[in-house]
């Protein structure tokens, strides 16, 4: 690389002469009410209350959300004999007997128990039987990502009906408002229950809906109480059966609030206290205030995180459309095998990632699940649980990169509580010390291998989520931090890799196993296909990761023990990931064939993204059959999920293929999948789609466009390192992170890099700048801020 000459300091008269962000462009928006939940429902949430709104006229449905309601135990327990057919299942994998092998581990698996479900809260129902006879005009339905508000708003016979729905983090609280101008309201408020539950009236304008999660019965979770309290401007409003009739107000607004006996950290004993009441002071505390100045409050709280980080990539015009048409745009382009000019559509996916993430994982909340917070049935899809063999970790993948730091701790929190029971689990199932967690657990914290081979023999989603706490350091640069969170648990991490480790009897390496590549095959001599095996490439990876993370922490903290002795020992003995005779990064420690080609899991290439083993500068031979795995995985159909897709799309960023990394973004926007039902990739509301809806595509996009734009995983900050100059020729992003405690606002123009602005944080570590070949050494000190250009740039 060439020296810094490029470069050139600029005052920052050129920061303050770039235009200030259009944040009101960043808006969903429809011509028409939503009709089916997942397709064209808009979410709100403060972390912990969600509701997703339809924008209907004559019947309005807003389904309800809290975080905590789930169905409850009996949960998978360890089984101790696990620990001796591991013993035995080894041997006979060793000599090549996989079928004797999987019966001898299958037999000792504990069953999976389903449903045991994250849970609706039930629909609000507000009826407007005058409307059904009026001619309706001028109808908008819209959610604003810059102020957390949905919003419908419509004309009939001169009055103009609007209705606002947000759920406020500063006062805790989910907040509808329906007003007529010109006009007066006459409406009916039902609340339909979960498991068939019915609310109850209190007063003239309060219901009352509480209960207990369950599944037919069984399953008994947690205990709730939720109130729904209205106040008029004008009018009257009086109690009838079980619904709220108001008759000639001005406007209405309800206030919401659920309560949950949900103990976070002793789930075997719930939290005592009346939920009602607890419900009553929080809405009487909220409704003390004027309502202009608790929703300028939550627009500001929402503001300070969504503000921090923005993207523009021009074509503002088209924000004007409805998004579903700017979606059929795009889905005709694919067809097409062209791409879709509405480059603005990708800067709203970008945000509506952010959106969601600060929408369903605030500090002191519990972290997103399968699909945030937002569900609508009592048996969601996969439980709606904490799958830790990618998704949850998908989840948080933009929380450091976009700049929503805090937003991480919900995730940090919940796998410290995974602790005590990984630490049982280890002990129990395998015979080791330290922690360990498996392909997914739930808000009861259970960890125990079960189920079926191919998805529960994986015991490494612990290690991966420890990785989450080592990226949070280098982002943050927080000490403290490492020390006394990092630490404990990526150190407990590496002791159970410590005992799970054994050697492989042919190439003397130490392997990790029985276990799985995540939910996927492989073809045996005898034509069958085998899920568990020794030494599959994504298990050595993590273990690596971990190993690794101790080491740098120990080197970080002056730590030096038998620990940290036994962990260098061992990561020097580990296997290594292979390159097999076609060149392809190899999934499994032996050549065998794979019946699925085209699988949607690509865990085998995990020291490429998330992980950060393998890169250009380090091994450019293990990036190449990397690159000729994925080739190979989508020429058979592969990423035909929108969470894999997502991933796809950060693969090829690692790669600094900014041509394939937006083919791949393209798709997951206007993609449809033949072999799935005929669902798009992504729905009209912007929920990705598996099928069904998984929030982890949505977040997994966010962070490949950021990918795309920034990467600092090298220990160097790269710009623009898989920008596609094609499809995004100029553009700025702004407020992305970097490691090292340093924001970043980059400018390009004619697909080359105009000018980046560095503002060092207070634990700012210096790295240097990389664009192209070009490379500068920069040197800030905390606090201080500089833009850069790269003028009369060479090759």
């Amino acid at each position: 690389m060439k020296t810094a000459e490029p470069f050139i300091l600029l005052s920052f008269l050129f920061a303050a002469s770039v235009h200030a962000e259009n944040w009101g462009r960043f808006k969903l928006h429809y011509t028409e009410p939503a009709k089916v939940w997942q397709e064209h429902a808009l979410p709100v949430g403060n972390g912990r209350l969600g509701a997703m709104c339809f924008g209907g006229v004559e019947n309005a449905r807003i389904q309800l959300n809290e975080e905590s309601i789930w169905a409850g135990p009996p949960v998978p327990e360890p089984n101790p004999a696990f620990a001796g057919a591991m013993v035995k299942a080894r041997e006979l994998w060793f000599e090549s007997d996989y079928a004797q092998a999987t019966k001898t581990l299958e037999a000792a698996l504990p069953a999976r128990i389903s449903p045991r479900s994250y849970q609706t809260l039930g629909d609000l129902e507000l009826t407007f039987p005058e409307l059904g006879q009026k001619e309706i005009k001028n109808y908008r339905r819209e959610l604003d990502l810059d102020r957390a508000v949905a919003t419908t708003s419509f004309e009939a016979d001169g009055v103009t009906y609007t209705r606002e729905v947000f759920s406020t983090a500063v006062d805790d609280v989910l907040i509808i408002r329906q007003s007529a101008s010109g006009g007066e309201l006459s409406m009916r408020i039902g609340w339909k229950g979960p498991n068939g539950l019915t609310p109850k009236t209190i007063g003239v304008d309060t219901l009352v809906l509480s209960g207990q999660a369950h599944h037919g019965g069984k399953h008994l979770g947690v205990t709730f109480a939720s109130v729904l309290k209205a106040q008029l401007e004008g009018g009257s409003i009086k109690a009838e059966g079980d619904t709220l009739l108001v008759s000639g107000a001005k406007s209405v607004t309800f206030y919401l609030d659920c309560r949950t006996d949900y103990n976070r950290n002793n789930t075997d004993k719930p939290l005592s206290g009346d939920l009602k009441a607890k419900c009553d002071t929080a809405i009487e505390a909220v409704i003390a205030k004027p309502f202009a100045k608790v929703k300028n409050a939550h627009i500001a709280d929402h503001r300070g995180y969504f503000r921090r980080c923005s993207l523009d990539l021009g074509g503002h015009e088209a924000a004007s459309r409805p998004t579903n048409v700017r979606l059929e745009t795009y889905r005709a382009a694919e067809k097409n095998k062209s791409f879709s000019k509405d480059v603005d559509l990708a800067t709203l996916y970008f945000q509506y990632g952010r959106y969601m993430l600060i929408g369903s994982s605030r500090p002191g909340t519990m972290p997103a699940n399968l699909q945030g917070i937002w569900n609508d049935k009592t048996a969601g899809p996969w439980n709606c649980d904490y799958h830790i063999n990618i998704n949850i970790q998908m989840n948080y993948w933009p929380a450091e990169i976009t700049n929503l730091s805090e937003l991480h701790e919900p995730f940090f929190s919940y796998v410290e509580r995974l602790v005590p029971n990984g630490r049982r689990a280890a002990r129990l199932v395998y015979g080791c010390d330290g922690f360990v967690a498996h392909h997914t657990t739930d808000a009861w914290h259970w960890n125990t291998p079960m189920g079926k081979l191919n998805y529960g023999m994986w015991p490494h989603g612990g290690g991966w989520c420890t990785a989450h706490f080592m990226e949070h350091y280098r982002y943050t640069g927080d000490k403290q931090f490492l020390r006394d969170r990092a630490w404990p648990i990526i150190s407990d991490a590496a002791r159970f890799y410590l005992g799970y480790l054994v050697t492989d009897p042919v190439t003397g390496k130490l392997v990790a196993g029985l276990d799985n590549s995540p939910e996927n095959k492989y073809r045996g001599p005898d034509g069958k296909s085998y899920s568990v095996s020794m030494g599959a490439s994504m298990s050595q990876q993590i273990v690596w990761e971990v190993f690794s993370n101790t080491l740098e922490i120990a080197d970080i903290l002056k730590i030096d023990n038998d620990l940290v002795k036994w962990v260098r020992a061992a990561q020097a003995d580990l296997l290594e990931t292979q390159i097999g005779e076609d060149g392809r990064l190899m999934e499994w420690a032996r050549p065998f064939e794979e019946p699925s080609k085209g699988h949607r899991h690509v865990s085998h290439l995990y020291a490429i993204h998330p992980g950060a083993q393998y890169n250009y500068q380090n091994r450019p031979e293990m990036m190449e059959a990397a690159r000729k795995s994925i080739d190979y995985r989508l020429a058979h159909g592969g990423a035909g999920t929108g969470w894999s897709r997502a991933w796809t799309i950060n693969f090829f960023s690692r790669f600094h293929d900014g041509d394939e990394a937006f083919r791949n973004f393209h798709a997951l926007l206007g993609s449809r999948s033949t072999k799935r039902r005929g669902s798009p990739s992504t729905n009209d509301n912007l929920f990705d789609m598996h099928p069904p809806f998984q929030i982890d595509g949505n977040f997994g996009g966010t962070a490949g466009v950021a990918e795309m734009l920034m990467q600092s995983h090298t220990g160097e900050i790269h710009l623009l390192p898989a920008l596609s100059t094609s499809a995004w020729p100029k553009g700025k992003v702004t407020g992305l992170r970097a490691r090292g405690d340093v924001e970043l606002d980059i400018e390009w123009a004619d697909g080359k890099l105009v000018s980046v602005t560095l503002k060092a944080g207070e634990r700012y570590q210096s790295k240097p700048l990389v664009y192209g070949d070009q490379r500068i050494d920069v040197k800030l000190k905390p606090g201080q801020s500089r833009t850069y250009t790269l003028a009369d740039l060479k090759s």
